[in-house]
């Protein structure tokens, strides 16, 4: 297990350094002067040229790129000039609220999306089957910032089940004592209902719009996985010697469809996190995919190198942890490894 750690963290260091390098670079071809919009209308080229000289920008590109890997090496992802807060700082604060928002949208498909796929298998070329897939073309089908806009105008505004789509949390619920950053378990934690219920409210209706979102193929995966599995060999052996039905589909047939499934999760987590910039912005959520809208618009390039190279380093733990669970499920990679 130590060894296959070992050696993905350093198959990761080069793609580490070419999301560095290709996020400086993006950056710099961006249009928009950073200088001009920070020092505004009226400022004198004078002073514009002053404040571009202040934020080194008129040094050569790698000049300026060695500045960055230097301090990116001491854990300094630079200071936001839009926030004027530590980039690091600003990551740390705004983090938990993405991730919270992702894993709520994530678990809430699985809920639904695995068992509507054993379901489709199970009954393939009924009513469920054909149910199932038309979810799962609709889910792909409709964009998220329009399934969030939909949700907000019939919840919100029509039928006024929902509360202000304005953030985590109402103006009269104060934020729990921050444990994990993650709002419903600080809480629960606290033993704060009314903070429970406030939370909880605020992020159901975003969280519904990335789990329709991510149902689509999680749906459909488990659908093909468990149609083979259920097609194979050991499981009409299991069915001659007997075996209950539900024995048989859970037990045997879907441990073994779980690893195309586990792959897509990674896949659809990945899609979660972009998708949650679009998100945010449309449900005011103050999570990292919203710092870094606002920090491209104000041509704010510290926040938005910080936030792709946060994104990377995600991607690179998820898919580690996916190798290791491949692992821990199938015991024919332990013997392979």
């Amino acid at each position: 297990m130590m060894k296959l750690l070992l050696d993905r963290l350093l198959t990761t260091i080069p793609a580490l350094i070419g999301v560095v390098v290709a996020s400086f670079l993006l950056t710099r071809v961006l249009p928009g002067d950073t200088a001009a919009y920070f020092a505004g209308p009226a400022a004198t080229p004078q002073a514009i040229e002053q404040l571009r000289q202040q934020l080194g920008l008129d040094r050569p590109l790698p000049e300026q790129f060695g500045h960055y890997v230097v301090d990116l090496a001491k854990g300094d992802l630079g200071k936001s000039l839009t926030t004027g807060q530590p980039v690091l700082s600003d990551i740390k604060a705004r983090l938990p609220a993405s991730a919270e928002l992702t894993l709520f949208g994530l678990i809430l498909a699985l809920l639904i999306a695995v068992p509507l796929g054993i379901a489709a298998a199970v009954r393939q070329g009924t009513v469920v089957d054909h149910a199932c897939r038309a979810i799962a073309t609709a889910g792909v089908s409709l964009p998220v910032f329009f399934t969030g806009l939909l949700l907000i105008y019939v919840f919100y505004y029509i039928l006024q089940w929902s509360p202000a789509p304005l953030g985590r949390l109402d103006v009269f619920t104060s934020a729990p004592r921050g444990v994990t950053g993650f709002y419903l378990i600080d809480s629960l934690i606290a033993g704060d209902g009314e903070t429970f219920r406030a939370s909880f409210s605020q992020i159901l209706l975003p969280g519904i719009t990335l789990a329709i979102f991510s149902l689509a193929p999680i749906a459909r995966i488990t659908r093909a996985s468990m149609l083979s599995a259920l097609s194979s060999d050991f499981i009409r052996t299991a069915r001659a010697a007997g075996l209950g039905a539900r024995t048989i589909i859970v037990t045997y047939a879907f441990r073994n469809a779980m690893l195309p499934v586990i792959t897509t999760l990674g896949m659809v987590f990945s899609f979660l996190l972009g998708a949650n910039v679009l998100v945010e912005k449309v449900f005011a959520w103050p999570g990292i995919g919203s710092y870094a809208v606002e920090a491209l618009i104000a041509s704010d390039f510290a926040p938005v190198q910080g936030f792709v190279l946060t994104m990377a380093i995600l991607y690179i733990v998820l898919n580690l942890l996916i190798d290791l669970t491949y692992r821990v499920i199938d015991p024919r990679m332990r013997n392979a490894s």
